[in-house]
C-alpha cells in the first residue's frame, strides 16, 4: 500500500535515491543502534560467529556490514542504490566487495551466501516479493535471510521514514506500507521458513537518546525476521 493513503504529516516527498543522497552525510547521527542493531543482537536463531560469508543487501552506510564483522563473519559484500551511502561505506572497509544496483536484482553469485541481511529497507520497496526472491537466489540452501524494517505501526500511523534537510526542511522518501501478512506470503513463495521474530519498542533507553518520542513510550518502532531457506533432498 502506498503510504500516501496514511501520511499524517505532509512533508514534500523524493524519490529513494535522492532522499538518500542528501541524507547520507548525516545518516549515522540520526538512525539510532537501538532501532536496529538492538534486534540483531537479540537474535538467537542465527550462528553469527560460524558466519563465513554474507551479503548485505541496502547496505547503506556500511553499519550492518561493520556489526557483523564485530560479530566476526567471514567476508561481507554489500550492494546499495546510493553512490554517496557507496562512499561511507567502503570507508568502513569491512566489505570484500561493494556493487551499486538495486537489491532486486544484484550480481552477486547464486547459492553462495549463509546469511543475507536487508535492514531498514522494505519501507521504500513498492512489493517485497522481489526482494525475498533474490535473496533465496543468493543464500544458500539452509542459509538465512534476517530483515529488519520501520514497523507498519508507525507508518500506519502516518509517521514516514523522513529526515531533515540542511536547511531544516523534514523531508519524506517514497514509503509503501507492508503488513506481517505481506512478508509471510511472499517469503513462502520464495521458498522461505520463518525462524524468530523480534520487535523493538520505545523504551527508557530510547528515550534518554530521543526524549521527544516520549508520547510513542511503549509503541513498536521496528521488527526482525529471520527466515531460512529451505533445504529440499536431491
Amino acid at each position: 500500500m502506498d503510504f500516501s493513503h496514511f501520511d499524517a504529516r505532509h512533508y514534500p516527498t523524493v524519490s529513494v535515491p535522492e532522499g538518500y543522497r542528501e541524507w547520507a552525510e548525516t545518516y549515522e547521527d540520526t538512525v539510532l543502534d537501538l532501532m536496529d542493531l538492538r534486534l540483531l543482537a537479540r537474535l538467537r536463531s542465527v550462528p553469527w560467529k560460524r558466519v563465513q560469508r554474507a551479503a548485505d543487501l541496502a547496505c547503506g552506510t556500511g553499519r550492518i556490514g561493520a556489526w557483523l564483522k564485530q560479530q566476526e563473519v567471514g567476508s561481507i559484500d554489500g550492494v546499495d542504490l546510493t553512490p554517496e551511502m557507496l562512499e561511507q561505506a567502503r570507508a568502513k572497509n569491512v566489505y570484500q566487495h561493494l556493487h551499486p544496483g538495486d537489491l532486486a536484482s544484484t550480481p552477486l553469485p547464486t547459492d553462495h551466501y549463509e546469511v543475507v541481511t536487508a535492514v531498514l529497507v522494505d519501507e521504500h520497496l513498492p512489493d517485497v516479493l522481489p526482494l525475498y526472491t533474490e535473496a533465496a537466489r543468493i543464500t544458500c540452501p539452509g542459509g538465512y535471510c534476517v530483515l529488519v524494517g520501520y514497523h507498519p505501526y508507525f507508518l500506519l500511523g502516518g509517521i514516514p521514514t523522513h529526515f531533515d534537510r540542511t536547511t531544516g526542511e523534514a523531508v519524506t522518501i517514497r514509503c509503501y506500507v507492508h503488513l506481517f501478512s505481506d512478508h509471510v506470503r511472499a517469503a513462502l513463495a520464495a521458498g522461505w521458513v520463518l525462524r524468530e521474530m523480534e520487535e523493538g519498542l520505545i523504551d527508557e533507553e530510547w528515550l534518554a537518546k530521543k526524549p521527544q518520542w516520549k508520547p510513542y513510550q511503549h509503541r513498536p518502532v521496528s521488527y526482525a525476521l529471520v527466515w531460512q531457506k529451505e533445504i529440499h533432498p536431491a
